[in-house]
Order: structure tokens, then C-alpha cells, then sequence
């Protein structure tokens, strides 16, 4: 056993991930935090993986699960790293807080084969209701009030979709999610977390 292997279960949405994710392969996992997911990968399923964090004590707890980690602001791209260098690029739960989303999707499409993005789905109900009475929503995936949210990009699943196809790629995948179960019933109404998988289009 690798000696910084956790006995904790990974969260819900991670292990969706990681069941995406094919054994023995390379995975950028781009604001990794502290290392969950790649240290997972990397004792279960054998990958090779690299992780992007600029909040220092996420470095850190990424170096103390023993995963390779580089502190840098994904804002300014992902130069250093060579085209079709990793087989998946994951970005979970920060594209919502990122300014230059399309300029992340198109790095995320030149150094990987499949992009995995994980966001607060702005379509699920409660979000609706919300704003049907005045009020900017407040949820478990948006816990922020509008004056101090880092949240500066909200979607619907829909949206991305479009989003995804506009930059030449394609979804392969979607799960969308409520309280780490998956919804499979009018899930850009009922799920609050979405997961999507795409890749470049063939040309």
C-alpha cells in the first residue's frame, strides 16, 4: 500500500470522476486542492497524474498525499505543458469562478484528450425559485451571497453544452447530481451539480 494512501471514501461527484477515469493513464487534475481525486487515481487505479492549485494550503496537503503539484493561477494557462500530453484534464468545481472560460476549455482541449468539468448547475429549481421572488439563489452548491461569491460565471447544464460545442468539441458524457445522488429525471431542473465529459471533435 502507498503510505499516503487515505482510508477515506472519495465524495460522490470525485468517484463519478474516477469511474470516467481508465486505468493507467495520465490526468491533470487543474485546482486539485488537496490531492483527493489524483491520490485516488494513482493507488486504485495506477495513473500518472499532475495537479494545478494556486491556494497554498491545498499545495501542501497535495505534497503530503505525495501527488506531483505546481502552484500556479489557472488564469494564465497552461503553458509548459506539451499538446496531447495527458489522456484526461479534469477541472472541478472552479470554471464557475474563472474569468476567461474559453481560453481554459481550449487549453483544457490542447493538452489532453478528454476534458472532465464539474459546475454548480444554475438551472436546478431552488436556484429558480429563488430568483422568482427577488432574492440571488443561496444553495448547497452556491453558498455564497452575491456581494462576496467568487462565483462570477453561473450556467445551466444546456448552456455548457453549447459552450462545450462552440470550442469544436463534443459531450460524451453527462451525470448530473443532487446531495451525491445521481438525477436522471429532468436533471437541468432537479440536479444541482453537473458533470460533463467531452472531447475534441474529430476534424
Amino acid at each position: 500500500m502507498n503510505p499516503h494512501t487515505s482510508s477515506t471514501e472519495l465524495r460522490p461527484d470525485l468517484a463519478r470522476i474516477a469511474g470516467w477515469i481508465a486505468p493507467e493513464t495520465r490526468v491533470l487534475d487543474l485546482g486539485c486542492g488537496d490531492g483527493e481525486l489524483l491520490a485516488h487515481l494513482r493507488d486504485h487505479k495506477q495513473v500518472v497524474g499532475y495537479g494545478v492549485e494556486i491556494d497554498m494550503d491545498g499545495v501542501i496537503g497535495a505534497v503530503g498525499r505525495g501527488v506531483n503539484v505546481i502552484q500556479r493561477d489557472l488564469e494564465s494557462g497552461l503553458a509548459g505543458f506539451e499538446p496531447a500530453s495527458f489522456d484526461y484534464v479534469v477541472l472541478s468545481l472552479t470554471i464557475q469562478s474563472m474569468r476567461r472560460i474559453e481560453f481554459i476549455l481550449d487549453e483544457m482541449l490542447r493538452v489532453g484528450r478528454t476534458g472532465i468539468v464539474t459546475f454548480p448547475n444554475f438551472g436546478y429549481w431552488e436556484n429558480r425559485w429563488q430568483l422568482l421572488f427577488g432574492r440571488m439563489p443561496v444553495s448547497e452548491t452556491i453558498p455564497y451571497q452575491w456581494y462576496n461569491t467568487p462565483n462570477i460565471h453561473l450556467c445551466t447544464l444546456d448552456d455548457f453544452d453549447d459552450l462545450v460545442t462552440s470550442r469544436g468539441a463534443r459531450v460524451m458524457a453527462q451525470v448530473v447530481m443532487h446531495q451525491g445522488r445521481r438525477i436522471t429525471f429532468l436533471p437541468n431542473l432537479l440536479g444541482s451539480l453537473a458533470l460533463v465529459r467531452f472531447e475534441r471533435a474529430e476534424r
